[in-house]
């Protein structure tokens, strides 16, 4: 049996690496991804894992995006039968786990005990999730869950159920073991057979058949060791069989686990935007960007950083997005107005739709990218074997020897280590050569030499946005299309803190000096 929720073809596959690349990393800390994921894993170590490999190996055609969004959101309007399915093949696995201990070291009879035994449990969970398909069956509307709802009810009905455990308790031989064999070349024996005993009615009882029975001489060990490896000739293919049934019923409530951890990690985490009053939406995608044919497209209303708002656990507020036709956004403005939030929300927000979740947004419509870049700002190493541009340096080498056409960059006050001059200078040339090349690129920047250069340009895959500012210095988080400004009106901040005009400061005098 397939799962075939998450994909059309394939169950879910999770990566057996476990740790994450330098470039998984930092998008996981830049965007505030770990976040997301500790609300989609709600304590749970193997659903923040699942979602983790998700979330970071995105889709990249729109159909298949489309696709998943229907799952997601028939998970969404069942979250009970999604919690119940998990949570029973949780429990069933562990015992199955249990009986499965030292199964493939022992002799065919241990092995077919042990293997009744762990199918016993499997066939219950099986049993358990019938129950939960047929509650959902009528609900349901995406077509994967409606397939995979359907093979849970009709391929292990009542009747093969009755079946399977009618044979397994044979299995457990309560009225003995009956073996043939023929005898072969030196009198041995060959063709050893378990075979299915026949039900014993009043006239077999009633017949003496005392002649045709032994016993074997006590303390007969030759005797005893033949007979026990006549029985081990004729289990050992029953073993086998029972074993690999097992691990086949095994492995598909494994990768359908999988699959339900996922989805279950979706239900979390609406449930925690819902909880705090923020809108979420499944947005319209559509294929992958090539610059040569088409020009980027990305615009969204109501958008905001959902790690932002999981951090305060209340609304944040919400902002519009046009980017239609930009393949270079550039966002300046004040400082704290809301820039760098900005920029986490169209990443974060890219992920999840490429995940085929749902976004922070009211409205959304995007293009799928085949990977999203984050370069943004750090602290000074402290080990102190280098300076923080050359560790931005080195960063964004990295990314410039993976990121291909197509690609989204997310820079965040890239190259403010250095002198205005020299910052300028590297992005300007870096970030234009980017977009030329077919990546898309954000940049968040106080680099004013950057933004005024760049704008002189004239180029008309650029959009400019700048952090509005009020008269009395307030900051409404909203972004707006402007030229960039010389000034990031650090001196709201200096009034903010100090509660003093720094210019009326410069100006006083100081003590004099005596004598």
């Amino acid at each position: 049996m397939k799962v075939g929720l998450l994909h059309a073809d394939d169950d879910l596959v999770l990566d057996g690496a476990a740790e994450l690349s330098e470039h998984q990393q930092d998008l996981v800390a830049d965007l505030g991804l770990d976040l997301l994921l500790e609300a989609m894993a709600a304590g749970d170590d193997h659903v923040h894992g699942v979602c983790t490999h998700v979330l970071l190996h995105g889709l990249e055609d729109a159909e298949v995006v489309t696709r998943r969004q229907g799952v997601v959101a028939d998970a969404l309007a069942h979250p009970e039968a999604v919690a119940a399915m998990y949570a029973a093949i949780g429990s069933g696995l562990e015992t199955a786990r249990r009986s499965a201990a030292g199964l493939y070291r022992e002799s065919p009879e241990p092995v077919v005990r042990r293997s009744v035994e762990r199918l016993r449990v499997l066939l219950d969970v099986l049993r358990r999730l019938r129950g939960q398909a047929r509650r959902v069956q009528r609900s349901v509307r995406s077509r994967p869950w409606q397939a995979f709802v359907e093979q849970l009810v009709t391929v292990v009905d009542e009747a093969a159920d009755n079946e399977m455990e009618s044979l397994l308790e044979e299995l457990t031989f309560p009225r003995g073991m009956l073996l043939s064999a023929r005898v072969g070349r030196g009198a041995t024996g060959v063709n050893h057979v378990l075979r299915r005993p026949r039900a014993q009615g009043w006239l077999s009882r009633s017949v003496d058949r005392s002649g045709d029975s032994f016993e074997l001489p006590e303390r007969d060990d030759e005797a005893v060791a033949a007979l026990g490896a006549w029985r081990e000739r004729a289990l050992g293919p029953v073993a086998t069989e029972l074993s690999g049934a097992a691990d086949d019923l095994e492995a598909f409530l494994r990768r359908l686990r999988d699959e339900l951890a996922f989805l279950l990690g979706a239900i979390h985490l609406a449930d925690r935007l819902s909880g705090a009053g923020l809108d979420t939406c499944f947005p319209e995608v559509v294929g992958g960007h090539d610059p040569r044919t088409s020009p980027p497209r990305w615009s969204g209303r109501g958008l905001y950083d959902p790690a932002l708002a999981l951090r305060i656990g209340a609304a944040v507020v919400p902002g519009d997005l046009d980017a239609d036709g930009a393949a270079l956004v550039v966002v300046t403005g004040a400082n704290q107005g809301g820039k760098s939030t900005l920029l986490r929300a169209i990443g974060a927000t890219q992920v999840l739709a490429q995940a085929g979740l749902f976004v922070p947004a009211r409205a959304l419509r995007l293009e799928l990218r085949p990977r999203v870049y984050a370069h943004f700002g750090r602290e000074e190493d402290r080990g102190l074997t280098r300076g923080r541009l050359e560790e931005e340096l080195a960063r964004m080498q990295r990314i410039a020897e993976r990121i291909r056409a197509g690609d989204l960059l997310l820079a965040n006050e890239s190259f403010a280590s250095t002198n205005e001059a020299e910052g300028s200078a590297l992005a300007h040339g870096l970030f234009t050569a980017l977009a030329d090349a077919g990546v898309r690129v954000v940049v968040v920047t106080h680099l004013y030499e950057f933004a005024r250069r760049l704008r002189e340009a004239g180029r008309d895959d650029t959009l400019f946005l700048r952090a509005r500012r009020e008269e009395d210095g307030s900051r409404p988080f909203r972004l707006e299309p402007g030229a960039p400004e010389p000034t990031s009106y650090g001196r709201d901040l200096y009034l903010d803190i100090f509660g003093g005009d720094p210019d009326v400061e410069r100006r006083r005098p100081g003590p004099r000096p005596r004598g």
